[in-house]
């Protein structure tokens, strides 16, 4: 039976090879984007299947829920990709705690946190009608708060995506618990530092690296871990 699946914000960057990739394997694959023609592009390119959606609009998430339950009636993969660094037109500055522009913080928040939430719990029904539902989190581990706490280390200072990140990071570990007496599986990875317009480009991984943990996990049997927090070497730290 072919695996349904889901991977948000998989237009382009590291998304659109996790969708590859999914998709080479035999998955059915869903791409969701906020811009129905980039999506739809994407998806005639890739092979795949796609929905309008935007994290940060509950109506959106409704619709893409509700079409994806009459296209496939169920969901076996639900992969969190979706995330932003900066509005347009900021850039880091913007995000030193010291001076930070709060509507800033609130926009990263509204797609790294609380959309996760959203699209998470309005797909809920549809994993729990899957055999071996998995959701998997895309993180950083530039938000470890073991990496951030140490002195020597070379991380940027940002109340913005780096605690958005952290944040999606510990309610992974929420819905891991919440979730286990159900089978469900959940998992936080990172993709790590890979060339993406999230970044300018100016990461040294490619998408295609960066999608390898998220692949891995989206695939991991009815007996796979939850809980965890990995990238394609290992564990990360919390």
């Amino acid at each position: 039976m072919d695996e349904i699946t889901l991977v948000t914000g998989a237009n382009k960057g590291i998304g659109r090879e996790i969708a590859a990739q999914l998709a080479a394997l035999g998955h059915t694959v869903v791409i969701g984007a906020r811009d129905a023609e980039l999506g739809e592009k994407a998806a005639a390119e890739l092979g795949t299947d796609s929905v309008v959606l935007d994290v940060t609009d509950p109506a959106s998430v409704a619709a893409a829920a509700a079409a994806l339950d009459e296209r496939y009636g169920r969901l076996d993969v639900l992969v969190n990709n979706a995330a932003v660094a900066r509005p347009p037109g900021t850039d880091l500055a913007h995000q030193r705690p010291s001076t930070a522009d709060l509507n800033t913080l609130r926009t990263i928040f509204e797609t790294n946190f609380f959309g996760v939430v959203t699209v998470t719990n309005a797909l809920l029904p549809l994993l729990r009608r899957s055999a071996a539902p998995r959701i998997v989190n895309v993180s950083s581990s530039g938000a470890s708060l073991t990496r951030n706490a140490d002195p020597a280390a070379q991380l940027p200072i940002s109340a913005g995506y780096t605690p958005s990140k952290t944040a999606l990071t510990s309610l992974t570990l929420q819905y891991a618990r919440d979730l286990r007496g159900e089978g469900i599986l959940v998992n936080a990875v990172c993709p790590g530092y890979c060339a993406t317009d999230l970044n300018g480009h100016a990461g040294f991984r490619t998408p295609a690296q960066g999608a390898v943990a998220a692949v891995r996990m989206a695939t991991i049997p009815p007996e796979g871990p939850t809980g965890t927090f990995v990238d394609d070497e290992g564990a990360v730290p919390w």
